[in-house]
C-alpha cells in the first residue's frame, strides 16, 4: 500500500482510539472498521473487475478509499482486466489460490454458473441477510431470483436491464457526412451498402468493428455461452439440443462475415483484438453492436464525447445470459466475506459511492449539472468504466440528454422482455467436464477466427466440427439433452 493512502488510513481519531480498540475487539480478524471509522486500520479487499485499464484508476481509487474507510472500515484495491483477457486470467488466477476478494463474473466471462459450482464462489444467502439487506430492497427481485444455482445466491447481479437486446451502434458524424439511413437497419446483410461506401470514402475508418469475443447474432439459446450447444429460439417445446455450428444458418453467417472480411470492412487483427476501445476514443470507426437498454445512445454519445446512435439488431429476449449478464462475487478464499459484503451493500444503494465507481471524480472527470444530471469533463477519457459491469445501474447520474423517467422506463423495458426457452435451467457439467474442458481447448483453436469472418468456413467449419466430436461434444449434448428433458418434465 503506497504512503500516500496511508497518510488518511490512519487519521487522528482513529489512533486516539486504538487502545480502547485494542482491549475491547479481541482477535477478529473482521473487527477493522465497522460505521464511521472506529477500527485502528481499515480492512483492505481485492476488488478484479472487468474493463479496459484506465490511466485514473488509482487517483479514483484514492477517492473511493477515503469514503469507504470512513462508511465502513474497508478499503479497496481495484484491479482492472480487459475484456478479451477477463476470462483466462481469472481462472489461471483462481485456479492458483490468488489473493481476491470481489470479482466481476458473468454469463459470457469467467462463467458464474460454473464456477459456483466449481467452489470459487462463497454462497451469500446468510450473508445477503445479515449484511446486504440493503441489496434486497434496491435489486429487482427477478436478478436475485433467476441468478441461484441449485437454490443458492453466489453472486450479487447488477441491477440493469433485464432482457438482452442488441443494437447496431454508428458513429452518427460519419452518418450526417454521408446522410446514411439506418432506417432500414436490423440484420447483418443490411449493413453491407453502408459498410461499402465507408470503406471506400473513409480509408482510416474501420467500418465494422470487432474484437475477437464477437458472436455473430443467430437464432439458438445457448447451454453454455461461446460453447457449440443450443436450442432454437423458437423451439419452446421439444427444446431439442443442436451442435449450432453444424446448422445452416451458422455457416450462411459465417461466410457472409468471411465475406465482409474479405472486402475490408473488418479489421485483418480482429481475431486477436482483445478491445475496440481505442477505436472508440478515436472515432475511428463507423458501427459495431452492442447489448442497448433505454437511451443508450444518450450514454454511448456521453461517454466518447461524440455523438453515437442505434437501431435494434434483435428483440428483447431474457436469457440466462442476461439476468446473469453483469455480477459480482465473494472469493470462497476470501479472509473478509463480511466486509466485503458490507462494500457490496453500500456499492448498490450509496448513490456517491456508485456514481465516484462508475465516473470518477466530481469536478475532475465530470460536473453536475443538478442534483441527478452529470455531464462529462475532458478528463473523463481517463476514467471511462463499464457502467453494466460495477452494481446497480439505476442509481447513476442520468445524463442532459435523458429524460427525467429514465429508471421508470428501464422498469418497463423490464417487463417488456420475452422469456428465452431455457431461461432457469442450469447445465450441470459434472458427468462431462474432461470432455468440456477438451471442447474448449478445441474450440479455443477455431472461434475468434471464424466468427470474425477472417477464414473460410466452408473450409475451417468442418474440421472444426470433426475436432470438436473428436473432443466428446456428442456425449456433452446427449448429458445437456437428458438434464433438459428431465428440468422441462419438473416443469
Amino acid at each position: 500500500m503506497s504512503k500516500s493512502k496511508k497518510k488518511w488510513l490512519l487519521p487522528l481519531t482513529l489512533l486516539l482510539s486504538a487502545s480502547m480498540l485494542l482491549s475491547a475487539c479481541g482477535g477478529n480478524k473482521e473487527s477493522a472498521g465497522n460505521g464511521g471509522g472506529t477500527a485502528e486500520k481499515p480492512v483492505e479487499l481485492i476488488w478484479y473487475t472487468i474493463g479496459t485499464p484506465q490511466k485514473d484508476v488509482d487517483k479514483v481509487e484514492e477517492e473511493i478509499n477515503k469514503y469507504t474507510a470512513e462508511k465502513i472500515g474497508v478499503t479497496v484495491d481495484m484491479k482492472m482486466i480487459d475484456f478479451g483477457d477477463y476470462n483466462q486470467k481469472m481462472q489461471v488466477m483462481a485456479a492458483s489460490g490468488e489473493p481476491m476478494d470481489i470479482l466481476f463474473t458473468s454469463s459470457w466471462a469467467f462463467d458464474y454458473v460454473q464456477n459456483a459450482r466449481k467452489g470459487a464462489f462463497m454462497e451469500m444467502d446468510e450473508l445477503i441477510e445479515s449484511h446486504g439487506q440493503g441489496i434486497k430492497d434496491a435489486i429487482d427481485p427477478a436478478f436475485l431470483e433467476g441468478s441461484k444455482v441449485d437454490g443458492h445466491n453466489y453472486a450479487i447481479p447488477a441491477n440493469k436491464e433485464l432482457p438482452a437486446q442488441e443494437a447496431w451502434r454508428f458513429n452518427k458524424t460519419l452518418l450526417d457526412k454521408y446522410n446514411l439511413d439506418i432506417s432500414n437497419v436490423k440484420s447483418m446483410e443490411s449493413l453491407e451498402p453502408l459498410l461499402k461506401t465507408i470503406k471506400e470514402k473513409e480509408p482510416n475508418v474501420v467500418p465494422l468493428a470487432l474484437s475477437k469475443d464477437f458472436g455473430p447474432l443467430l437464432p439458438f439459446d445457448y447451454i453454455i455461452e461461446k460453447m457449440p450447444m443450443a436450442v432454437y429460439l423458437d423451439d419452446k417445446e421439444d427444446l431439442k439440443v443442436v451442435n449450432f455450428l453444424e446448422m445452416p444458418e451458422t455457416m450462411d453467417m459465417l461466410k457472409l462475415m468471411n465475406k465482409y472480411y474479405k472486402a475490408g470492412y473488418i479489421s485483418p487483427e480482429a481475431a486477436t483484438t482483445t478491445s475496440t476501445q481505442d477505436l472508440m476514443t478515436s472515432g475511428n470507426w463507423f458501427a459495431d453492436r452492442a447489448a442497448t437498454q433505454p437511451f443508450a445512445d444518450n450514454l454511448w454519445s456521453q461517454s466518447y464525447g461524440y455523438p453515437v446512435v442505434s437501431t435494434p439488431a434483435g428483440d428483447a429476449t431474457i436469457f440466462n445470459w442476461s439476468v446473469m449478464g453483469s455480477m459480482q462475487a465473494i472469493s470462497a478464499n476470501s479472509k473478509y466475506p463480511e466486509k466485503a459484503m458490507e462494500f457490496l451493500n453500500l456499492l448498490n444503494t450509496d448513490v456517491y459511492l456508485r456514481n465516484l465507481v462508475d465516473s470518477g471524480i466530481e469536478g475532475v472527470h465530470y460536473k453536475k449539472l443538478s442534483e441527478n444530471v452529470m455531464e462529462n469533463l475532458p478528463e473523463s477519457k481517463n476514467y471511462d468504466m463499464p457502467t453494466f459491469a460495477l452494481g446497480n445501474v439505476m442509481l447513476t447520474y442520468l445524463n442532459p440528454e435523458d429524460p427525467e423517467n429514465k429508471w421508470e422506463e428501464f422498469k418497463k423495458f423490464n417487463e417488456s422482455g420475452q422469456p428465452a426457452p431455457l431461461l432457469g435451467f442450469n447445465f450441470d457439467p459434472t458427468k462431462v467436464s474432461t470432455e468440456l474442458a477438451a471442447v474448449n481447448n478445441v474450440k479455443e483453436e477455431f472461434w475468434a477466427p471464424l466468427m470474425t469472418g477472417t477464414v473460410n468456413p466452408e473450409e475451417f467449419l468442418p474440421k472444426a466440427n470433426q475436432k470438436l466430436k473428436a473432443a466428446g461434444l456428442d456425449k456433452i449434448i446427449a448429458e445437456a439433452q437428458s438434464q433438459i428433458d428431465a428440468w422441462k418434465a419438473s416443469k
